[in-house]
């Protein structure tokens, strides 16, 4: 159950990594080079700056970064700013729009994600997930450690962790459904896993499923949210203008907010009213990071 399996969350799991350990390192450069830049970004340091702030060479920094994400750090850093959101937002042509009536993909665009999500009965989430079975895992991902939650019905649940928040993080999804049986099972979660955070196994002919677990206005905001490709963005009031709802922009926010499926629902496309980036539930430098590897692999 909830309370047994926070007790036995083991600190890592020997499981199969969907990615390989060089992509963890990687991510933990850039985690840090993201945080020092955000706190002295007015100061836009410079690449050997940054690179002696986290303890690697001027190169050692551009090869991580064009390892992990294609860019350089000088790109990784344009491609998350307010100039560069703004764009987007400017190109969008109602990215929300677009989506709707061309479906999730566009011709050529191969690179999507594709999903098929299903919301999970009313009841169930009246009862907090009572009578259904969520098996669980840790994997490494490119965003560091990645919590992944499955039941029968699809991917119910993904989080992120820096080391040492491991047990917080799975607290914080676990007490979203704290009546369902809890078992943890990398075994069954690893497949997804190294599907979601590997493009190349991105296909129409086999999608992720996803289940949704929510309100009825937060299944409806996270289904909106699954129509927002790589590389684009949209606002909160988008959101709320595509769900009927065009006062609701504040209650949107909340609903992205408490979004459990992290990246495959990519509550990280969204952005504040003129382009700022706003919060992230696990973390603004890890959603700068997320919208930095997306501008590298998915530039149109």
């Amino acid at each position: 159950m909830f309370g047994s399996a926070i007790d036995a969350l083991p600190a890592r799991t020997d499981e199969v990594d969907p990615v390989p350990a060089r992509t963890a390192e990687d991510y933990d450069v850039v985690r840090r080079a993201l945080a020092h830049i955000s706190s002295r970004f007015q100061d836009q340091p410079s690449v050997p700056d940054v690179a002696r702030a986290v303890g690697v060479t001027p190169v050692q920094l551009t090869r991580v970064f064009d390892r992990w994400a294609g860019l350089t750090p000088k790109q990784f850093l344009q491609a998350v700013t307010l100039d560069h959101t703004l764009q987007l937002l400017e190109n969008r042509a109602s990215v929300l729009d677009a989506t709707f009536e061309a479906g999730l993909s566009g011709p050529g665009r191969l690179h999507d994600l594709f999903v098929t999500h299903v919301a999970m009965p009313p009841g169930v989430y009246r009862e907090r997930g009572r009578g259904i079975e969520i098996r669980w895992g840790w994997h490494e991902s490119p965003f560091g450690r990645a919590l992944l939650m499955v039941t029968d019905y699809g991917l119910a649940g993904l989080a992120f962790a820096d080391p040492g928040e491991e047990a917080a993080a799975f607290a914080d999804m676990a007490g979203r459904w704290p009546n369902a049986d809890y078992r943890e099972d990398p075994a069954a979660t690893a497949a997804t896993a190294a599907r979601v955070f590997e493009p190349g196994a991105w296909s129409r002919d086999q999608p992720v499923r996803v289940v949704l677990i929510g309100t009825d206005f937060e299944v409806k905001v996270w289904q909106t949210l699954l129509k927002v490709k790589p590389g684009q963005a949209t606002t909160y009031s988008d959101v709320a203008s595509h769900i009927g709802k065009p006062t609701a922009a504040r209650a949107v926010g909340t609903a992205v907010g408490r979004n459990p499926i992290s990246f495959v629902v990519p509550c990280h496309r969204v952005l504040g009213k003129g382009g700022s980036l706003c919060g992230y539930h696990w973390g603004l430098t890890r959603k700068r990071a997320i919208l930095g590897w997306e501008a590298g692999r998915f530039a149109a």
